[in-house]
């Protein structure tokens, strides 16, 4: 057996490096070789070459949006006849069209439904309310929707909601 008791191959050629179009490197670096002495750019040596630009790009300089300088008109709940003060929450009810309390729209469709036991009405997002059961009331990973009630259209946005969108989403 050789000296060799790790049993790697000391066989191998040393590398040899090679210039970038394959001929021998000579004492300079590539990137030297696109330079002439007087420190002018030459034309590059391999296609692959592309002059480096400015370090950073100038962007235009941010200006925040303006906002409608008239504030949010402040409507009535057409069921409990209160001010609405917290407007984002709000859902369009069925009758007049305008803008409801959100436990008030809740407690119009648990008068309309009947629940058996373990049943729970939840609010299931886009303007849809959802008869919910849970074989264990105590554990609520595991449920089951027995039942979906569309309360808002989803292709008709009421006129109000236009207007709370348009302060919100402003990008």
């Amino acid at each position: 057996m050789s000296g060799n008791t790790k049993g790697g191959n000391n066989r191998r050629k040393p590398f040899k490096r090679r210039d970038r179009i394959g001929d021998e490197v000579s004492g300079r670096n590539s990137w030297q070789d696109n330079f002439s002495k007087k420190g002018r750019r030459q034309e590059a040596v391999f296609s692959g070459f592309k002059p480096a630009g400015p370090s950073h790009v100038d962007r235009p300089k941010w200006t925040p949006v303006k906002l409608p300088a008239a504030p949010l008109a402040v409507h009535d709940c057409p069921v409990c006849g209160k001010p609405i003060k917290d407007i984002s929450s709000a859902l369009t009810d069925r009758a007049s069209g305008s803008p409801a309390h959100f436990d008030c729209i809740l407690g119009k469709v648990a008068d309309n439904e009947i629940r058996e036991r373990g049943d729970v009405i939840s609010y299931l997002g886009g303007g849809r309310f959802g008869i919910v059961h849970y074989a264990n009331p105590h554990d609520v990973k595991g449920f089951k929707i027995k039942k979906i009630i569309e309360w808002e259209d989803k292709e008709n946005r009421a006129d109000w909601r236009k207007t709370i969108a348009d302060r919100f989403s402003v990008t």
